[in-house]
């Protein structure tokens, strides 16, 4: 499923280099047209972690997002955890 979303961006954070073959960066942008701000993370993947190197905290984008769920399963004790991500795969400057 493909979404997109406005805000200002809040926190970016390193590449994070997981193996050989992945990598990923986690960055924080603020939706703030409700009156409850929501603070929104997301992740970029392999060559999608540059997207963000020319913005900075402040700065008000649009992010195209694919919204993507798993389940793991804890081997301990066969408990069941569920996790949602955020897959940035488009981020532009506003205004």
């Amino acid at each position: 499923m493909s979404y997109s979303m406005k805000g200002k961006v809040k926190v970016v954070g390193s590449t994070l280099h997981i193996s050989e073959t992945f990598s990923k960066r986690e960055f924080v942008v603020t939706d703030d047209t409700n009156m409850y701000p929501q603070d929104i993370m997301f992740q970029l993947t392999k060559d999608k972690c540059s997207l963000i190197d020319s913005l900075t905290i402040g700065d008000e984008v649009e992010v195209s997002f694919n919204l993507s769920g798993k389940e793991w399963v804890n081997p301990k004790d066969n408990s069941v955890r569920y996790f949602n991500t955020l897959d940035a795969w488009k981020i532009v400057k506003v205004g």
